[in-house]
């Protein structure tokens, strides 16, 4: 679970949008910058927005849990959320 400071800095959403709720797999396109959780392992990584999630090797999963990555914090890169 991603950890932090100061409350002001994070704005609680309902997540009921498309980009809150979409399961990635390995190497898909990241559609917007943030903090993506692994549904699975609950391991988390920074992705930026265009580049590709981290690849199938990652870490290893049990038989059958497979990588799938979902916004868990959206960062402000581009000055809008």
């Amino acid at each position: 679970m991603a950890n932090y400071t100061d409350e002001s800095v994070l704005k609680k959403v309902d997540g009921t949008e498309a980009r809150w709720t979409t399961k990635y797999s390995p190497s898909d396109t990241v559609p917007v910058s943030g903090i993506y959780r692994c549904v699975n392992c609950k391991r988390e990584v920074t992705c930026n927005e265009g580049e590709s999630f981290p690849p199938q090797n990652h870490s290893q999963h049990a038989p059958g849990k497979p990588i799938l990555w979902k916004l868990n914090v959206r960062t402000n890169t581009t000055g809008e959320i």
